[in-house]
């Protein structure tokens, strides 16, 4: 699913993108699949095929309107008609955080990617099977992203961990990696509760 597009970066891992709007394509994106701690991929100007995988940690709702004073001459139902050439600024852009990149053969890097992405680069969903092909190790699962986010050292931070944790530990498979997600999502939560108590530094 294409969510958007690239419209801004404010630093080399962390992205702005400006989710779909009516008229932008034929299927419009819906609230679920721009959720809080969603996988997505953002698609690389590299030789080969490749792509930044984030997650989304942030949503921001922007609306031009707010704050004017007075109505407009004409209401929105009637833009279409009177107002052919106005332009619909409500926007809703998201907040991604690259945690690794991935290629066409099935190449993964977890961790701070050595490439950007470019403005108005696509932004899209991730298959469960590509967060599997990304999480994939040898034997059990690759998660060595974690400590990269938690170094935010913000309560949203934890709260995208535990989100994240809880996909994986759906997606898992076997057993034993599942007790290893469990373990893992119980340090998180703990932490997450304790730390505003002044428990964590």
């Amino acid at each position: 699913m294409r969510l958007g597009k690239i419209v801004k970066s404010t630093s080399h891992a962390d992205y702005i993108c400006q989710i779909y709007a009516p008229g932008d394509v034929e299927n419009l994106p819906k609230v679920q699949d721009y959720a809080f701690g969603s996988f997505v991929r953002i698609a690389l100007d590299t030789e080969q095929l490749s792509w930044l995988v984030g997650l989304i940690y942030d949503t921001v709702l922007l609306n031009p309107d707010f704050g004017r004073l007075g109505p407009r001459l004409s209401p929105p139902s009637e833009l279409a008609v009177f107002s052919p050439d106005y332009l619909n600024e409500k926007v809703t852009v998201v907040g991604v955080i690259a945690i690794g990149m991935i290629d066409e053969s099935g190449k993964v890097f977890q961790g701070v990617p050595p490439f950007a992405a470019n403005s108005d680069a696509v932004v899209e969903t991730l298959t469960d099977e590509q967060i599997r092909l990304f999480h994939r190790g040898n034997p059990s699962w690759k998660i060595s992203y974690l400590p990269y986010l938690l170094a935010k050292n913000t309560p949203e931070a934890r709260y995208l961990l535990q989100n994240v944790l809880g996909q994986l530990r759906t997606l898992c498979n076997d057993i034993d990696q599942a007790r290893v997600i469990n373990l893992m999502a119980d340090e998180i939560s703990w932490q997450t509760q304790i730390a505003p108590l002044g428990g964590l530094s």
